[in-house]
């Protein structure tokens, strides 16, 4: 197996084990296909090490099928690694009693309140790995506050690692964050005029 080597050894006091296992922001932004699927492979990888696993897919409604969210689901029951909640913002979140007659916040409300729950797991050291899929969108369109994100993402306690995909990501996010890929596209099949299809988009 391939063993990255750092191109700099930075003068900050750690010991590289110290360094080498470091939390991680990690953001995947960019118009390209497979800022999510990535986040989910590092979920995969997370599994293995018997880690507890927490995503929460914002914006995507309750009908958007990913073909990740039951092969997770399957895995973090297995007993063989480690757990995996799933949470969806298009299903109102899982910790939020709605009333009987329906779900009438708004879609920056339910952003709002997925992120104010991914405050107190991170509060709490509920999860090793946070998947904040489609995470940017919210920061980007104001509905949560970027240097409140930073902030909490800075302070956060333990040895959680955290991944936010979506395009746009904020400035600040991005300088903050230790992995950033952006995801350029370079030829999609909907250039000329093929939709998603089952097992290539979800």
């Amino acid at each position: 197996m391939p063993q990255g080597q750092p191109s700099v050894v930075p003068d900050d006091g750690l010991t590289t084990r110290q360094r080498r296992n470091r939390p991680l922001v990690v953001v995947h932004t960019g118009v390209g296909k497979g800022k999510s699927t990535a986040a989910f492979g590092l979920a995969l990888r997370a599994w293995n090490q018997g880690w507890p696993i927490g995503v929460f897919q914002f914006v995507k409604s309750a009908k958007w099928k990913v073909g990740e969210e039951n092969a997770l689901r399957v895995l973090g029951a297995s007993g063989e690694g480690g757990t995996v909640d799933w949470h969806k913002m298009g299903e109102g979140w899982s910790w939020v009693q709605r009333d009987i007659q329906g779900d009438n916040a708004t879609n920056e409300e339910k952003a709002r309140e997925g992120w104010e729950q991914v405050k107190r797991d991170l509060a709490a050291e509920t999860y090793r790995l946070y998947v904040l899929d489609e995470f940017a969108y919210p920061m980007h369109w104001g509905w949560v506050d970027t240097d409140e994100v930073v902030d909490v993402l800075r302070n956060r306690p333990g040895t959680q690692h955290v991944v936010i995909t979506g395009r746009n990501a904020p400035e600040k996010l991005v300088d903050f964050a230790d992995l950033v890929t952006d995801m350029s596209k370079v030829k999609h099949p909907m250039d000329a005029g093929q939709k998603g299809q089952k097992g290539i988009e979800w």
